[in-house]
């Protein structure tokens, strides 16, 4: 009951996104800059329905961590955020030890100069646990968004690290918007959370533990065909297919993995 009526009283003190910001956000998401591969996964991850969900506005200023060497979410916000807003993409170190993570800011980075009309503007800044963490300065986002990241974290025993880091970069009375691989609530979490899955209420509870206040969920990204019951655990699904050939068109009939979509508050 709790959380219902700050859910309640909290939604009102957020203006809906109007139609011009809903038709600039369109328009990022349609631009010619995105690959056709990266096209093909909006019907999975409904950029437009999850951004308005976290009530993402071109005037504010966002963290999207972890973007990846691709940067799926980066094509859309940086040119809806690029004229008015700010943009920090927390990434990972370039001092780091793990080839996975210097290669992919090596792309990410490459990939930002190669197109300075779309990401000049972008601030990249580092978030490598346990040490550095400096995704922007404290207490001066509107939006932290973080797209299934959050199994990685807690696989290396850095999930309250990473969630203190996210609370201490945003104001007072900004969002947390997460976007997590979801387990079945009747199964018991996996400490490490090997399979990619964490429960809803894992995640909730972490980041409480943090601060934060559930405001609010989305079924946005849920896909009801995901038993999470897989061989390589999410990697076995759409757009990893671990298993190659065996039972492709299994696994590619299910589509990307279902996905809870939580929004919180710093109080």
């Amino acid at each position: 009951m709790k959380h219902y009526l700050l859910a309640s009283a909290l939604l009102f003190s957020f203006p809906a996104v109007n139609a011009a910001e809903d038709s600039l956000l369109q328009q990022a998401i349609k631009g010619n800059h995105r690959s056709v591969e990266h096209q093909s996964r909006d019907q999975y991850r409904h950029p437009l329905e999850t951004l308005n969900f976290f009530k993402v506005q071109p005037n504010l200023t966002v963290v999207e961590i972890w973007p990846g060497g691709k940067g799926w979410y980066t094509e859309i916000l940086a040119p809806y955020l690029k004229e008015k807003g700010i943009l920090y993409a927390a990434h990972f170190s370039a001092n780091s030890d793990t080839p996975y993570f210097t290669k992919n800011l090596i792309t990410f980075t490459e990939k930002t100069k190669a197109q300075p009309n779309i990401y000049s503007k972008t601030i990249i800044t580092t978030l490598q646990p346990p040490k550095e963490l400096e995704i922007a300065p404290n207490d001066s986002v509107d939006r932290v968004l973080t797209f299934r990241n959050i199994h990685n974290w807690i696989k290396n025993d850095q999930a309250d690290t990473v969630f203190k880091a996210m609370f201490d970069a945003l104001k007072s009375g900004g969002l947390l918007g997460i976007v997590e691989h979801r387990a079945p609530e009747n199964l018991k979490q996996d400490p490490k959370a090997l399979s990619g899955y964490v429960k809803q209420s894992y995640v909730i509870t972490l980041a409480e533990k943090a601060g934060f206040k559930f405001i609010d969920k989305s079924e946005i990204n849920a896909n009801p065909k995901d038993t999470t019951a897989h061989p390589k655990g999410v990697w076995t699904l759409p757009p990893s297919l671990r298993l190659k050939e065996q039972d492709k068109e299994k696994y590619v009939s299910i589509g990307e993995s279902d996905r809870m979509t939580l929004k919180f508050i710093k109080p």
